[in-house]
């Protein structure tokens, strides 16, 4: 082969590889570092650029995009001396690929550094229980000490995010067993509210059922009343409007006489003073003799059912007043005595009994 074409081939390769070396295509939102023998020269924006082969020397990229780092849970010691480990979320961005470069060696190291020792100096002047319910203090306050440190490292952090809090395992039981028995709590007053309002909805519901059912008591009583006030008073005016004889009054005594007697204990009863009266008032009017027609006068029979009936009813009417007597006498009940005979209270009804049998 011909050492001089040899040597054509090779300054062909060697330009070609130099040409190459001088062209870098950044993508968007990338940079590159670029040093000229040995310092900082400029950094490279996205799209095409030239540098000088052999000369230049071009750093990797540097993502200018923002970026989520999640670092391992960190052990805190809270204020009431409680061992809690904090899992922690960063979002940061690189402004500065020149700081980021040449003003701390690893900045994700850092920063990771940092939030634990951050995070470690927030939680300390913090008790377990704010520790849980200050998420939102916790990451204003490490966001806020973060951003101002890495500031002159060109890196800007957005948020920072808490992901997990997990105390210690006897501090979960000793916290569930408080929440279950705050929930116990609630579930028994809950239950105490409900019962309460069952019971003064049911006495309501009493008092309202009492209350009409005593209305309706009240008013039919008012109606049963009435009802029997119109009925005496009309029963008042029927008499006095129909004018009775004395004979209906003995009559009526006669009727309620066995209604007093009623029942199986009774066995002592007071008749009022007014039956003798009712009484001799009823004998008079079995006496009485009723006017006969002329058929009548010319039959007179020796005996007849009518004197029968006289007698009997004579007989029971006597019966009755010596009873009313001897109810009404204080020495007690009347003795008879022997060979005198007893004044008989019907005169008028004997004399008309022995007329009728002679």
């Amino acid at each position: 082969m011909d050492p001089l074409l040899l040597v054509g081939l090779l300054v062909i390769l060697f330009a070609v590889f130099t040409v190459l070396k001088a062209v870098r295509i950044i993508p968007q939102a990338r940079a590159r570092n670029v040093e000229r023998l040995g310092r900082y020269h400029r950094t490279l924006k996205p799209g095409l650029n030239f540098v000088i082969p052999y000369v230049d020397r071009v750093y990797p990229m540097i993502d200018l995009r923002e970026q989520v780092v999640s670092f391992r849970p960190q052990p805190v010691i809270t204020e009431d001396n409680l061992v809690v480990e904090i899992d922690t979320v960063l979002y940061f961005q690189v402004t500065d690929p020149r700081a980021a470069a040449y003003e701390i060696a690893n900045y994700i190291q850092a920063v990771e550094q940092l939030t634990v020792t951050t995070l470690r100096n927030v939680v300390g002047s913090m008790d377990l229980e704010k520790t849980l319910t200050s998420r939102d203090t916790i990451n204003s306050q490490l966001r806020g000490v973060l951003d101002e440190a890495t500031g002159k490292w060109g890196i800007r952090v957005n948020r920072v995010e808490i992901k997990a809090i997990d105390p210690p395992k006897t501090i979960k039981d000793a916290m569930e067993k408080q929440m279950r028995a705050e929930r116990d709590k609630r579930a028994a007053i809950l239950n105490a509210e409900g019962q309460r309002q069952s019971q003064i909805l049911t006495a309501e519901g009493d008092k309202q059922s009492r209350i009409l059912r005593a209305e309706g008591q009240r008013t039919a009583a008012i109606l049963e009343a009435e009802g029997q006030s119109r009925a005496i008073d009309q029963v008042f005016q029927a008499v006095h409007r129909n004018d009775p004889d004395p004979k209906l009054l003995a009559y009526q005594y006669l009727q309620v006489l066995p209604q007093l007697a009623q029942g199986d204990g009774n066995t002592f009863w007071v008749i009022p003073s007014e039956v003798t009266s009712a009484l001799q008032g009823v004998s008079r009017a079995f006496t009485e003799a009723l006017p006969r027609s002329a058929a009548t006068r010319e039959e007179a029979p020796e005996t007849s059912e009518f004197d029968e009936e006289v007698a009997k009813a004579s007989e029971a009417a006597a019966e009755a007043v010596a009873d009313a007597q001897d109810a009404e006498s204080p020495k007690g009940p009347r003795q008879l005595t022997q060979g005198v005979e007893e004044p008989s209270p019907f005169p008028d009804l004997d004399r008309k009994h022995t007329e009728a049998e002679r």
